[in-house]
């Protein structure tokens, strides 16, 4: 079997194994969450009314079940490690464990998750403002901490100051590059914050970024980063399988803080974090929404939109929630493959 075709059967084994794992484990984790009453909790605020008022019927479904994703990625990316010590062939030959590729997003993702585990705690016990945990500012200074981290092991350790522009080439940030690194993964973790709002919405839209992402790893050769985004994927959509509306759990800023940080790092080691704004659209129109409407409201003194993020102004406006989820889905579908157009003609024809 040649390099290629075995690459193909290694992530599409993956794949679907953390696919299973994921499934099989998601009916414990709901049956856990359930019986210690670990359950959405809905802030009580007069500012942010319709929202109340339209969510107010999800109080109490269980939440912190991005614990699946991140859990099920780390089992299974310790889980072929360890065997390739074990063992020799196979499994050597499966581990996609490196400190190159995997390294980073990995450990990312489990100090992001961790964090919006203790919020998600935080929130069900009502302790926070208006009983909602940690505020969003409060949010934002762990995501530049963690985007510190990691804008020090790519300027230091791995000695990268150039980002490459589509269509125009590569440019040298020197030292602005940690600014530009801290920027993205900010951004981006976010974004994904902002966009879990409604029952299978921010897992949708994230197995279309991921695959985009996997798609460029596995084009650029970075064969282990591609395998743990497969992993990824595979419990992304286990998640999806009981988070589709009516979900019977919600992913929490345990998984909403793990995949926007994870999404940006990952965009920085392929070099294509110029396109996440297609790689992830809906997450950009949803953190520029809420944007867009705090400067409003206070240059105009009133709303541009009914409820922010976006999709609540859809559903104050009576849109069912599966309709926004789907047509959401579909224009970050279309958004997605217009990514790839880019990065492919940027690669190959330009």
């Amino acid at each position: 079997m040649n390099l290629l075709a075995f690459q193909i059967v290694r992530h599409l084994f993956l794949f679907v194994f953390s696919f299973l794992l994921a499934m099989i484990f998601a009916p414990y984790l709901i049956q856990l969450l359930s019986r210690h009453h670990l359950g959405k909790q809905i802030r009580q605020d007069q500012e942010t009314p319709i929202f109340t008022n339209l969510h107010k019927k999800k109080e109490g479904t269980p939440t912190m079940g991005g614990i699946l994703i991140w859990g099920s990625t780390f089992l299974m990316t310790y889980l072929f490690y360890l065997l390739s010590i074990v063992g020799n062939g196979f499994f050597s030959r499966i581990n996609f464990l490196s400190r190159s590729e995997t390294w980073l997003p990995l450990g990312a993702m489990m100090g992001a998750a961790l964090v919006g585990l203790l919020d998600d705690f935080l929130g069900v016990l009502r302790i926070g403002p208006k009983g909602g945990g940690l505020r969003m500012r409060e949010k934002i200074l762990v995501y530049i901490l963690i985007a510190l981290i990691g804008a020090w092991w790519f300027y230091v350790k791995l000695e990268r100051t150039i980002i490459h522009i589509p269509f125009l080439g590569d440019y040298n940030l020197g030292i602005f590059y940690p600014l530009f690194f801290i920027f993205i993964l900010v951004a981006s973790a976010f974004s994904m914050n902002e966009t879990d709002g409604l029952d299978g919405l921010a897992g949708g839209i994230s197995v279309m970024g991921f695959a985009c992402l996997l798609i460029v790893s596995f084009v650029e050769g970075y064969f282990n980063l591609s395998s743990f985004l497969a992993v990824l994927i595979g419990a992304i959509i286990a998640f999806l399988w009981f988070n589709v509306y009516p979900a019977k759990f919600f992913m929490g800023d345990t998984g909403a803080m793990a995949l926007g940080i994870t999404m940006g790092v990952v965009a920085m080691l392929t070099d294509t974090a110029l396109l996440l704004p297609c790689f992830g659209f809906i997450l950009m129109i949803e953190s520029l929404s809420v944007i867009v409407q705090k400067i409003y409201k206070k240059v105009r003194k009133k709303k541009l939109f009914l409820s922010t993020p976006l999709h609540h102004h859809f559903e104050a406006k009576n849109w069912p929630e599966t309709l926004i989820t789907m047509r959401f889905w579909i224009v970050q579908g279309l958004a997605s493959a217009i990514g790839l157009a880019f990065y492919f003609l940027d690669k190959f024809m330009l």
